[in-house]
């Protein structure tokens, strides 16, 4: 893993093709999930050490809180308890969404600036779509309803189901991505902005100084505030609801 300093921002770039058993390979989306995946693991097992009945400790009422957040925005949107078996899946990846978008606050590019990483959450998504239908209403009553209205309908039909998992990913994709090439580029606009700024100066002072990038400092914080923080939550929300609203339509038939 290398990495380099540029203003007050530090960017890791991990290799994006490290051949290993063959022909698969580790990118620099499956290395960043990994370390995903063992923060929200870690942050689980110490949330819910030592839990209790009485006297229970803050770090398990911060605990408890988080899941009665999560029973309430399944409950709230599928209006009863009849879903409540959605409510692990729907946290787990909503906090997947979620540090996936801010971990780019630490330098590491996003998971989810990848489209492959949304196209399997739509994937599976989907298949859960696909088995409720096919629960409510029988394999028969599924392949059926292909033919409404009308039977000309039919490849329309087919087309709009399975755009279903692909607006899902391109959504979340799209937004999360634009953010991350929106800094990029004010990055690197500061930094010339800088160097036209302070190169005029004359002879090493000027060089030294325009080649630091100080406007660097501050700005992209700033911007970061949406593009990272409001734009990451927002889309976490808006990826989960649209799965539990999605599921709970399919399994009412």
């Amino acid at each position: 893993m290398n990495f380099n300093i540029s203003g007050a921002a530090v960017y890791f770039r991990i290799p994006t093709g490290i051949p290993i058993l063959g022909d698969f390979l580790i990118s620099e989306t499956l290395v960043v999930s990994w370390i995903v995946m063992i923060l929200i693991t870690g942050l689980c097992i110490w949330l819910t050490r030592d839990l209790k009945v009485e006297n229970i400790s803050k770090r398990q009422a911060v605990a408890e809180m988080l899941v009665e957040q999560a029973q309430k925005f399944v409950r709230n949107n599928t209006g009863g308890t009849k879903f409540d078996n959605l409510i692990p899946f729907v946290a787990a990846l909503f906090t997947t969404s979620v540090v996936s978008n801010l971990i780019s606050l630490t330098g590491l590019r996003s998971p989810t600036a990848d489209l492959s990483t949304e196209a399997a959450w739509a994937v599976v998504v989907f298949i859960m779509i696909t088995s409720n239908k096919i629960k409510a209403g029988g394999i028969l009553g599924y392949l059926k309803g292909f033919t409404t209205p009308i039977p000309v309908m039919t490849p329309f039909n087919v087309l709009s189901e399975l755009a279903t998992p692909v607006s899902m990913a391109c959504r979340h994709f799209g937004n999360i991505l634009s953010g991350v090439v929106i800094n990029g580029l004010i990055y690197a606009a500061l930094a010339v902005a800088t160097s036209a700024l302070l190169g005029w100066l004359p002879g090493a002072l000027g060089q030294v100084l325009g080649s630091i990038p100080f406007l660097d400092v501050g700005v992209p914080a700033i911007l970061s505030v949406y593009f990272d923080w409001f734009s990451g939550f927002m889309q976490a929300f808006i990826f989960s609801m649209l799965t539990i609203m999605y599921i709970a339509n399919a399994a009412e038939g």
